[in-house]
């Protein structure tokens, strides 16, 4: 996939960081000393690490060198790094590793987050969270315009695949956890009309229907999207459009 554009991603800050907000309000460690955010992104969610932990050595490591510019725009005292979530290993353990809304692009993420366990140092805490929208209309009808577009064939293998239940993360880290936490929770962002949630998924979900494809493609498929989207989100009487998201939390204790 091309780049991705940290200023597009950040029209929705204060949306994209509540479930980082919520993610850190239930890890229970309350002095540790290293904490690393794999997919930091543009920073907002290592900022909160680093608020809330400041006498910690905080860093952040993301595989997109524009997130990782705006972040240490962001935060210059901070170290964020180039390296890939799914092969990531730190020189020594770790006492947090936070990560809001990245494994979701895996397809091995689970033994990814077994993996991951191993690099924790004792009592340390995995926390991940993943938005599990993919049957939300939002997503669905991405799938839905791809299948009646001409160029359907450049667009095979773009859809996200489903999150496994939490059953799956609980066997998976519970033979090396303390104690495995997980729950989902459906936000519903209030944006100001159909057009902003194709602007929404544009610099996530859809980036891998509409990389792909040229100019006028690109257009064709904006277009027939738009037009399902809009059907599908009508206007609330207040004005306004409600767009439903839920997100699975996991907590793992070593």
């Amino acid at each position: 996939m091309s780049d991705w554009s940290a200023t597009q991603y950040l029209k929705f800050e204060a949306e994209r960081t509540r479930p980082a907000r919520d993610l850190l309000a239930q890890v229970p460690l309350m002095q540790p000393r290293t904490v690393v955010d794999i997919g930091c992104g543009p920073g907002n969610s290592t900022e909160l690490l680093a608020a809330r932990w400041p006498e910690a050595e905080v860093s952040g490591l993301d595989t997109s060198p524009a997130m990782l510019e705006a972040a240490r725009r962001r935060l210059p005292g901070v170290a964020f790094v180039h390296a890939d979530a799914a092969t990531w290993v730190p020189p020594q353990p770790v006492d947090v590793i936070f990560a809001n809304a990245v494994f979701q692009w895996l397809p091995e993420h689970v033994e990814v987050l077994v993996r991951l366990m191993d690099q924790l140092a004792p009592g340390g805490v995995l926390a991940v969270q993943m938005p599990d929208n993919v049957a939300e209309p939002s997503h669905r009808l991405m799938r839905e315009t791809a299948a009646a577009m001409p160029f359907a064939g450049k667009l095979e293998g773009a859809a996200r695949s489903p999150l496994p239940p939490p059953a799956a993360y609980h066997e998976a880290l519970a033979p090396k956890a303390s104690r495995v936490e997980t729950w989902h929770t459906a936000y519903h962002h209030r944006l100001e009309g159909a057009p902003a949630i194709v602007e929404w998924v544009s610099s996530t979900g859809l980036r891998p229907f509409l990389d792909p494809l040229d100019e006028d493609e690109r257009a064709a498929f904006l277009a027939d999207y738009g037009g399902r989207i809009a059907a599908a989100y009508p206007p609330l009487t207040i004005g306004g459009v409600l767009l439903r998201f839920p997100r699975l939390f996991i907590v793992a204790v070593r």
